[in-house]
């Protein structure tokens, strides 16, 4: 475990590539196109992701989208038409359409979901508390995460989640406590289809895709969807897309497809006063109701909230075999990003923490002489033994890394100093009176540690973003190793000194 003023460091990192650029107007919250194109190419680079594609929503409406990587062999180029799966974003579709259905009065929050069954399933229950369409759309039916290893070949998909319920016991008391769920929001959808005549993905297109303008979101792969589909990767390996049959369950917790385009339309309707039912529904989904797990984030119908920097920002993630997600946006300064990628596992709460911050103060950078710039660049190790790499580019600025990240800029006030988090927090240098650097430290810091250098070169970068430090463990072990060695030398001496005084003393008695 990282101990908090590597934490701090690693975390204040994320957002370095926000200050980039000249400063911008009042109207432009998030940072310039050439910014965000810098922090993707570190990140395909580095081994992050194979492709990612970003759009970003202004406070005056404006979007913009920026790409980096590849869609994969034999699709089209990556960018703003790319097709991906969205995984569990797709939940926030099926909580506004249950905030539009209950404002139509086809179904109450606070009901039981058997109600929209059929009368063959016997959902659990516990202690004669019943799972209501509450609980499922805020996690806390006390329903596992899933049901059954998905089977793309099983052709009735609904009957065996079904009969899965039919027989399951619940382990706590529904409405109680948080614990995610796909079989939720999968039991879910199933009610909601039941109690609005028609297939699950049916109704997510008449209700919500159509009034909305997404004519590319959807789930079969046919048409500009197919066309446009990217291709997913795993472990740097390609993942096939799996096809759904129609009433696959599903649909309504992960299996929506969209691209960056139509997703910034969803985010732009997610944002700002309400203007038609849709919207106001929207709203709806986004109250915050119970708690999100242990910490201080809050679960609404499918949005998790939290509040990052003093900022409320609403959110959801998404990860699929081949594919992860991310839509975040800041309510009352009405911004935010979405963030589609081919790669599964990829993590990075850049965009969070992006929307928590103000827009970025101007910053005067320092140039600094290319033997300057080389004095900095090394290994720094802090008193935990978690390393930070400081890289010098070959555009002539410094980069730095810690295991798992991929690297991002850092920019010079002067020849010891280089800002970080927007301005706020700085890297700040240590050198002896002969100008030799000793160490790093961040100011503000908890800790107040500083890391101090102990090479002046660096493992490749996506070595250190894949968190391989066995370079780091070949020299633990070469001292381990030296310090064996040093008390073997030692005991075999001490052994062949105790043999040898045994055999003088032995010779000394015969003598005698």
């Amino acid at each position: 475990m990282t101990p908090a003023s590597t934490a701090q460091l690693c975390s204040t990192m994320l957002l370095v590539f926000t200050m980039l650029g000249p400063a911008f107007g009042s109207a432009q919250h998030l940072p310039p196109d050439e910014d965000i194109g810098l922090m993707l190419r570190y990140l395909v680079e580095d081994g992050k992701a194979e492709g990612i594609v970003v759009g970003l929503l202004e406070a005056d409406g404006s979007t913009r989208v920026v790409s980096y990587g590849n869609a994969g062999p034999d699709a089209r180029p990556l960018g703003p038409r790319s097709v991906f799966q969205i995984g569990s974003i797709t939940k926030t579709f099926t909580a506004t359409l249950l905030a539009d259905m209950v404002a139509r009065g086809e179904v109450a929050l606070e009901e039981p979901v058997s109600k929209y069954l059929p009368e063959e399933v016997t959902v659990p229950s516990k202690y004669g508390r019943e799972i209501t369409l509450l609980d499922l759309a805020t996690h806390r039916a006390g329903l596992p995460r899933n049901y059954t290893p998905s089977d793309p070949e099983d052709p009735t998909p609904l009957q065996t989640m079904n009969g899965f319920l039919s027989s399951h016991e619940l382990r706590r008391i529904p409405g109680t406590e948080f614990e995610y769920s796909n079989l939720g929001f999968q039991l879910l959808g199933q009610a909601l289809a039941r109690a609005a005549g028609m297939t699950f993905a049916e109704l997510n297109r008449r209700r919500l895709l159509e009034p909305l303008g997404m004519t590319i979101s959807g789930y079969a792969l046919e048409g500009d969807r197919a066309d446009w589909m990217t291709q997913g990767h795993r472990n740097g390996q390609i993942v096939p897309s799996g096809m759904l049959v129609e009433t696959h369950p599903y649909q309504a917790s992960g299996a929506l497809h969209s691209n960056v385009e139509e997703m910034l339309t969803y985010l732009k309707a997610n944002v700002g006063p309400p203007e038609t039912d849709l919207e106001r529904a929207m709203r709806m989904a986004h109250e915050a109701r119970a708690a999100w797990g242990e910490g201080s984030a809050r679960v609404g119908l499918a949005w998790k909230s939290d509040t990052v920097q003093g900022r409320l920002i609403v959110e959801h993630r998404g990860n699929t075999g081949g594919f992860s997600s991310l839509i975040a946006f800041d309510p009352e300064r009405r911004v935010g990003i979405v963030l589609l990628t081919n790669t599964f596992g990829y993590s990075d709460n850049t965009p969070v923490e992006l929307l928590a911050y103000g827009p970025r103060p101007a910053i005067a950078g320092v140039r600094l002489s290319p033997e300057t710039l080389v004095s900095l660049a090394g290994e720094y190790l802090d008193p935990s033994g978690s390393s930070l790499y400081v890289r010098r580019e070959d555009e002539g600025y410094l980069t730095v890394q810690s295991p798992g990240r991929a690297r991002a800029r850092i920019f010079a006030e002067s020849d010891t100093s280089f800002t970080l988090d927007r301005g706020s927090d700085r890297l700040i240098f240590n050198k002896d009176e002969s100008g030799e650097v000793l160490g790093v430290r961040m100011e503000p810091s908890r800790s107040g540690e500083t890391a101090r250098k102990v090479g002046n070169d660096s493992p490749p970068p996506r070595a250190v973003a894949a968190g391989n430090e066995w370079h780091r463990i070949g020299i633990e072990w070469q001292g381990i190793f030296s310090v064996l060695l040093g008390g073997m030398v030692l005991l075999t001496m001490l052994t062949l000194g105790a043999e040898l005084r045994r055999v003088v003393r032995m010779k000394s008695r015969r003598g005698s």
